[in-house]
C-alpha cells in the first residue's frame, strides 16, 4: 500500500507543479501582452491562452487539494470529535467526494464528446477545443484515485497502522 501511495503521490505532486506552472503561464502571458501592447507588438490569442492556462491549473492542481486533505473542512468540529465518530465520517466525507466527482468526470466526457465531435475551436487561435477538455478530463480522473489513496491513509493513520 505504501507503494502505491507513494506513486500516487509522484503523480498528484508532478499534475500539482504542472498546474501552477499554468497559472504562471497565464500571468505572464497576460503581462506580455499588457508590455507588447505598448510597443505595438500584442500577442495573438492571448484570450485563448490566459483560458487554457487558468483552466488547466485549476483542474490540474485539484487532486493535490483531495491527496493532501487540503479542501475545505471545518477543523475546529474535527479536533473535538471523539475517535469512534471520526471514522466513519471521513468514510462518509470521502464516499460523498467521489461520488461528486465521479459524476462530473462521467458528465465532463459526454460534454467532451460532443464538443469535439463538433469540431468546435476557439475564435483567436483555432486550437481544438478538446485542449481544453483534456485536464479537466485528467484532474477529475486523478481526483478519484486522490480521494481513494487520502481515505486509506487517513484510515490507517486513525488505527493506527502507520
Amino acid at each position: 500500500m505504501r507503494q502505491v501511495s507513494k506513486l500516487a503521490g509522484w503523480l498528484v505532486n508532478g499534475l500539482a507543479a504542472f498546474g501552477v506552472a499554468a497559472f504562471g503561464a497565464a500571468a505572464v502571458v497576460t503581462v506580455a501582452d499588457v508590455v507588447g501592447r505598448r510597443f505595438g507588438y500584442p500577442i495573438e490569442g492571448v484570450v485563448d491562452l490566459v483560458q487554457l492556462f487558468v483552466v488547466t491549473g485549476a483542474w490540474l492542481t485539484m487532486p493535490f487539494a483531495f491527496f493532501t486533505a487540503g479542501h475545505v473542512s471545518v477543523d475546529f468540529l474535527l479536533s473535538v470529535m471523539p475517535g469512534p465518530l471520526m471514522i466513519p465520517l471521513k468514510v462518509l466525507a470521502a464516499v460523498g467526494s467521489f461520488v461528486l466527482v465521479a459524476l462530473m468526470l462521467w458528465q465532463g466526457y459526454l460534454t467532451f464528446e460532443t464538443r469535439t465531435m463538433f469540431g468546435d475551436k476557439p475564435q483567436q487561435l483555432g486550437i481544438p477545443i478538446a485542449w481544453y477538455w483534456y485536464p479537466l478530463l485528467i484532474g477529475l480522473a486523478v481526483s478519484l484515485l486522490a480521494i481513494v489513496m487520502e481515505l486509506a491513509v487517513s484510515l490507517q493513520r486513525e488505527l493506527g497502522y502507520e
